[in-house]
C-alpha cells in the first residue's frame, strides 16, 4: 500500500457506503459528517471486465478501505448499502474480520413501485 498523507486522525466513528451494481463494486469511507475520506472501487484495484463484481473483487477492495480505516484510527463504523451486487455481502464479511466494529448495516437498495411501463398491445 502507497504511504498516504492524512491531515485528521483518530476519527472515533465513521461511515461506510457500498454501492454495488452488477459491474462494478465501489467503497466510500466518509466520517460522520458525510465528508469523504477515502474511496476504492473493483476497478481501481485492477478488476477488469466480468471480474469486477466477483465476490474476491468485492473482498480486496473492502481490504483496502479497513486498511484506511485503521490509519485514521475509525474503530466503529455504520455501513450502507445500495445496490443488488454479488460482491457485498464478501465486502462486509472483510471489514469485518479487519478489526473493524460493524454497529449497524442498513439496506438502502431503491425499490421500483410498480416497474417500468410495459410495451404497446401487439396490433395484428
Amino acid at each position: 500500500m502507497k504511504k498516504v498523507n492524512i491531515k485528521r486522525k483518530n476519527i472515533p466513528f465513521g461511515d461506510i457506503y457500498i454501492n454495488s451494481t452488477f459491474n462494478n463494486l465501489i467503497i466510500t469511507l466518509t466520517d460522520k459528517t458525510g465528508n469523504v475520506l477515502a474511496w476504492s472501487s473493483s476497478g481501481k484495484m485492477k478488476f477488469r471486465g466480468a471480474k469486477k463484481n466477483t465476490p474476491y473483487a468485492g473482498q480486496v477492495t473492502a481490504k483496502n478501505i479497513s486498511d484506511r480505516c485503521l490509519l485514521y484510527g475509525i474503530k466503529k463504523v455504520d455501513i450502507i448499502i445500495k445496490g443488488p451486487g454479488i460482491g457485498r455481502d464478501s465486502a462486509i464479511r472483510t471489514i469485518s474480520n479487519n478489526g473493524i466494529t460493524i454497529t449497524s448495516i442498513k439496506d438502502r437498495t431503491p425499490l421500483p413501485h410498480n416497474g417500468c411501463r410495459p410495451p404497446k398491445k401487439r396490433r395484428i
